[in-house]
């Protein structure tokens, strides 16, 4: 599994594979992506770690319409670099933010 921390009011768009861009047709199948229970504040900002399946190269994440303000520029991020589980750990550990977990 890979992870990755995305900002609180931002979503997945599109999901690159080894392939290229995950086709759910070829593949029968949409990208495993799972939000995570686990959350980071750092300078208020607040980054929900998401876990994804090995076969997940990069993603594409955006905005929520309802998130963007009117003087942000930024449209789309690709992510192109996921984490391992030890680099998550490790990010954890020496983050000087408060975590935080989400009991549904």
């Amino acid at each position: 599994m890979k992870y990755f921390f995305l900002t609180e009011g931002w979503t997945v768009g599109r999901v690159w594979g080894v392939g290229g861009l995950w086709n759910a047709l070829a593949w029968r199948r949409e990208p495993e992506i799972e939000k995570m229970n686990l959350a980071i504040i750092d300078q208020e900002e607040k980054m929900w770690l998401y876990r994804v399946e090995d076969a997940v190269l990069m993603l594409e994440v955006k905005p929520l319409p309802e998130s963007i303000s009117r003087d942000s520029s930024i449209g789309q991020v690709l992510i192109k670099r996921l984490m391992n589980s030890e680099q998550v750990i490790d990010r954890l550990c020496k983050l000087e933010a408060a975590c935080q977990v989400r009991m549904d």
